[in-house]
């Protein structure tokens, strides 16, 4: 950068010390800053046909007054002035509010331009901007910043442009000329001028087109520079596997595999090959076949005299977990075992010896794996199943209990592909988009909550037929503030209707451990028919023999949430049932109620979540490492995200790029990251 752009903000004319302060809360600091403080949104001025003008839409007329204005007073000082307006044809009314002295300026067929509010059934505009007269300055677009304290827009428009006739000079360009030609970007001094003083609505989307570019391209160079950074650094495991083997045991699962899953399987299998560690994310829907893909994986570490850990979030995932693979491996001579926090004594002392010696090959278990009494003798293989359920040092901690062993993370939540080369950007990502042949799709009811009655029917048919069902709601007790069911009372009414039927089970989070997994335990065995439940059942519960989940004021919850609590159902050979009980009153509501009566796939399911929710919402609130831009929108550019991600590889993956001086701009903002440092980043 430019040294002159680091000047304090004291040397723009007109910015003293006390408007320096205010800007420096606004993160404002040095001329460079100044610059960068881009405008959020765009006022647009420009006329339109009121034909085309939506209710309550902001809109800018131009006509000649028809009638007197009429300025009415009431309560303190509050006032209110009505004149009436000819646009082209259509005669409206004009109201402003609180601006009494407008009435003295104005006079019948003089020309006014108003600024408000179009209300389209009334006919009418409330004005918050006013100019009378012809000779009106001209323009179409006017910035909208955030501010704080005595700042005013128009103070901070004024300091912008004394800074650009100052400083404008010393802006210089940070990309290089090849891909400014490529994607005919506007340089960079062009771009900034245009963003703060726009005078076109082209140029205004050429500068924004530039910035949304540059921002994706510097932070996914960081994020491949990581990921250059962390392999050359992760010196792994090259796991010389006999292709052979691997075969056989592929071809002894008792189904075979999709295209996806021998697509996912090749590209671990390359890593587990290669001398560098593994960083791989493996997500796939509900029911597309990770566990075998993970399967595999752990075959082929085993095979050449490694071990492999399997880390899931709860018990009974663990359990179930424990059960499949030993049911693929053991014929394999594969020594498994199951560590949870219910392994106790002189058995759990033994097992961990086992462990210790090379007697068991693969250890499944919850985060009872990290402890530091559990010691791997050789652990080649880690593997941590709904990975966003353990937190960053729990992963690491498991990962440390080998020597570089490669590491794969599985999840059942689809991440929109914008995301995940977002957030995940310095991982490699894995796909199954690809469910295996023959199974059913659940079918997906909305419903209002006055068919109740008609639900309860249905539930009742099903479990006639040996099967079981879900209910799920969104709070545990009654609630004054919300009107929603609450799974004690719903509990409660769902005993007495099946009273001496069928048996009724209760599932929260305030329950304790065991108990959970006691109401989980009857639920698998078929003891308990209807486990009515708040969300932690959503992730990690296999009951083939539940057919039909029922989801209480179905709204409340996101669409990745409500996909993830469908899967629950639709794990046998039945055909299974979701019905959302819901009465929605925003729109918003209603598309999301629709959407999943609309569709089965994961990955259409998110990428819907995230345009409704934003990037922000879609991993709740503490972010996950969700980047903000200023000018870049994950979701509606994520075009412009997958052409800067493939560049930025391109990019580091080349000589040119450390040496050649057109790209020195951008090494340079590298280096400021501390990521060539090795430095951990936010």
């Amino acid at each position: 950068m430019n040294q002159v752009l680091e000047e304090s903000v004291t040397a723009v004319k007109g910015i003293g010390n006390e408007t320096a302060l205010t800007l420096n809360e606004m993160g404002i600091h040095t001329v460079f800053d100044l610059f960068e403080h881009l405008p959020f949104r765009y006022e647009d001025y420009r006329l339109k046909d009121l034909e085309t003008v939506e209710h309550e839409e902001r809109v800018t007329i131009e006509g000649k007054i028809h009638s007197q204005p009429m300025l009415t007073y009431f309560g303190k000082k509050k006032s209110r002035l009505t004149f009436k307006v000819f646009v082209g044809n259509n005669l409206i009314t004009v109201i402003f509010f609180n601006q009494p002295y407008l009435k003295s300026k104005m006079e019948i067929n003089s020309v006014v331009t108003v600024t408000g509010k179009w209300d389209r059934n009334r006919q009418t505009i409330t004005g918050s901007e006013c100019h009378i007269g012809e000779n009106r300055q001209e323009k179409e677009y006017e910035p909208v910043y955030s501010i704080k304290g005595s700042m005013t827009v128009k103070g901070l428009r004024r300091y912008i442009g004394n800074a650009f006739k100052q400083f404008g000079p010393a802006i210089e360009e940070n990309l290089p000329q090849g891909l400014i030609s490529q994607y005919r970007l506007m340089p960079r001094p062009n771009a900034l001028w245009t963003m703060h003083f726009p005078t076109s609505e082209n140029d205004m989307k050429q500068a924004r087109r530039r910035f949304v570019y540059e921002e994706f391209l510097l932070f996914q160079l960081k994020m491949q520079a990581m990921r250059k950074v962390q392999r050359e650094e992760s010196k792994g495991i090259e796991q010389d596997y006999t292709l052979e083997k691997v075969t056989a045991f592929i071809e002894s699962l008792p189904f075979p595999l999709t295209d996806a899953q021998k697509r996912v399987v090749n590209e671990i299998l390359a890593d587990m090959k290669s001398p560098y560690r593994m960083n791989r994310l493996l997500q796939g829907d509900v029911g597309s076949g990770k566990t075998v893909v993970a399967a595999i994986a752990l075959y082929t570490s085993i095979s050449v005299g490694y071990q492999g850990a399997l880390m899931v979030p709860t018990e009974i995932l663990a359990e179930q977990h424990a059960a499949s693979m030993r049911t693929m491996l053991e014929p394999f001579g594969i020594k498994s075992a199951l560590l949870t926090s219910s392994v106790k004594g002189k058995k759990r002392r033994e097992l961990l010896e086992a462990l210790n010696s090379g007697e068991i090959n693969l250890l499944i278990g919850t985060h009872a794996l990290i402890q530091d009494e559990v010691n791997f003798l050789n652990l080649g293989l880690v593997i941590t199943d709904e990975q966003h359920r353990f937190g960053v040092n729990q992963r690491r901690v498991l990962r440390e209990k080998g020597n570089s062993p490669d590491v794969l993370f599985m999840t059942a939540t689809p991440i929109p592909r914008t995301l995940a080369i977002t957030v995940f950007g310095e991982m490699d990502v894995s796909t199954i988009d690809e469910m295996p042949a023959g199974r059913k799709i659940i079918e997906t009811y909305w419903a209002k909550h006055n068919m109740l009655d008609r639900i309860l029917v249905f539930i009742e048919k099903e479990l006639q037929q040996g099967r079981q069902a879900y209910v799920i709601c969104p709070l545990i007790e009654e609630s004054e503030k919300m009107d929603l069911e609450n799974v004690l009372d719903v509990h409660a009414m769902l005993t007495q209707y099946f009273a001496g039927r069928y048996q009724v089970g209760l599932m929260h989070g305030k329950l304790p451990a065991d108990e959970k997994d006691a109401v989980m335990k009857e639920f698998s065995q078929n003891i308990t028919k209807v486990l009515v439940s708040t969300t932690v059942v959503e992730v990690g519960v296999n009951v083939p023999n539940a057919t039909v989940m029922v989801i209480y004021d179905a709204e409340r919850f996101g669409l990745a949430q409500l996909h993830q609590l469908r899967g629950r159902v639709g794990r046998g050979g039945d055909q299974s049932f979701c019905i959302l009980l819901a009465d929605p009153k925003s729109e918003n509501g209603k598309e999301r109620m629709t959407i999943m009566t609309e569709t089965n796939d994961g990955f259409v399911v998110s990428e819907k979540d995230l345009e409704l929710r934003g990037p922000g919402d879609f991993f709740g609130r503490k972010q996950s490492g969700v980047p903000e831009f200023k000018v870049a929108d994950m979701v509606h550019d994520y075009r412009t995200l997958e052409v800067a991600r493939n560049d930025a590889a391109k990019l580091i993956a080349s000589e040119a790029f450390w040496h050649a001086p057109d790209y020195e701009p951008l090494r340079k903002h590298l280096a400021s990251t501390g990521v060539l440092d090795g430095e951990k980043l936010d």
